[in-house]
């Protein structure tokens, strides 16, 4: 393709795909995009681990990392042990969260005493980022983005120290006007219909404010994102300016992705109706598939969601027994279970590989490209 950013990153086509799964994300490196791995819920041991299998099969191919730092958060800067914001987690949320179980008839007994799996709570903070970013560092990594906020300096010095353009996620203008003079290299402008962290903002409105916006820094290139499934609508994206897309829900209903079998029977049975923007998973507005979980958390006398990380770390034990017990068969446990998607997610209605996804977006994009230049008089 005719792309600044195909030309920069050495790709052939510019379709990003954010996954938490190493084998999507080499699956659409190796078809022509760039894969991305969400390394947020990673140790340096196993982010390593991860890149090592990624290296070996994309084979030099570029593919890039993407953390989640984000600029306001409760004890970003350190200084407090997991044990202590443990500690700042109410008796009200945790009996919200154990009633809710009960009610669903699963057994919360012991819910409460083993610590939250993960390192959630320290990769959000730059210190903790900052030793991921170690370890992204020593594999040939083409592009690392930071998903929530302005970069941290740590990622703008190990990335100009390799070469490596910096990406952040942005949901309104102002974002994106902070990133760029920062010095932010790639803009991934995602509108409310996206999956995951989103703003209020829809992809159609929010790409052209933001491309106006950036003109007076010519070099940020503009990712568009939210609700794309297609390419089709990745077309419609880049006639309006933008540079490429970057897509994640479309990903999470594909044969090698690490989805539960609950969560994506849900979706692929879901509507655009389905999802909802909520607080109850990270303590920051989140889209994701509405479930008893996120009708309980704006029910009348439900506690407020707490600040990042307090939310997360508070929720994660129950999570991680709900989609245990989904497995099984629970029928309480599949009908809480949820997870981050999209409003695309009512295209996304038939499971197949990630290259044939990529396959798809390329022809569906000639074909709409075809019929966009056909409406021009000769």
């Amino acid at each position: 393709m005719k792309s600044a950013l195909c030309k920069d990153l050495g790709i052939e086509f510019p379709l990003f795909a954010f996954s938490h799964c190493r084998d999507v994300v080499a699956a659409v490196t190796n078809a022509g995009g760039m894969g991305v791995l969400g390394a947020v819920g990673h140790t340096p041991q196993s982010l390593d681990i991860e890149l090592r299998w990624i290296d070996e099969k994309v084979k030099g191919r570029p593919y890039g990392v993407d953390l989640l730092v984000p600029n306001k958060m409760e004890a970003k800067d350190g200084g407090v042990t997991a044990a202590e914001l443990e500690a700042r987690i109410p008796p009200e949320h945790r009996k919200h969260i154990s009633g809710l179980l009960e009610r669903h008839g699963i057994d919360t007994t012991g819910l409460w005493d083993a610590a939250p799996p993960g390192s959630y709570g320290e990769n959000l903070r730059e210190s903790g980022a900052a030793a991921l970013l170690d370890v992204a560092f020593t594999h040939p990594i083409g592009l690392v983005v930071n998903a929530l906020g302005v970069p941290p300096p740590t990622m703008f010095e190990h990335a100009r120290a390799k070469g490596v353009p910096v990406g952040a996620l942005t949901g309104s203008k102002e974002h994106a006007l902070r990133h760029a003079q920062a010095g932010v290299d790639i803009l991934v402008v995602a509108g409310t219909e996206a999956g995951g962290h989103c703003g209020e903002i829809s992809t159609l409105v929010l790409i052209p404010e933001v491309l106006q916006a950036v003109e007076p820094y010519p070099n940020v290139r503009v990712l568009a994102a939210g609700g794309i499934a297609t390419g089709r609508q990745m077309a419609a994206c880049m006639a309006m300016g933008a540079h490429g897309a970057w897509t994640a829900s479309v990903w999470l209903t594909t044969a090698e992705a690490e989805t539960s079998p609950t969560v994506k029977q849900k979706m692929l049975a879901a509507t655009s109706r389905d999802t909802v923007r909520s607080r109850s998973r990270t303590g920051k507005y989140t889209r994701q598939l509405r479930s008893p979980w996120t009708d309980a958390w704006q029910a009348e006398g439900a506690p407020d969601p707490l600040p990042m990380p307090l939310q997360g770390l508070a929720v994660r034990r129950a999570f991680a027994r709900i989609d245990q017990l989904a497995e099984s068969g629970h029928p309480g446990a599949k009908a809480l279970a949820t997870y981050y998607v999209g409003q695309a997610v009512g295209l996304m209605n038939t499971e197949q590989s990630a290259r044939s996804v990529v396959y798809d977006f390329m022809q569906d994009y000639a074909e709409a490209v075809e019929r966009l230049s056909g409406t021009v008089a000769e």
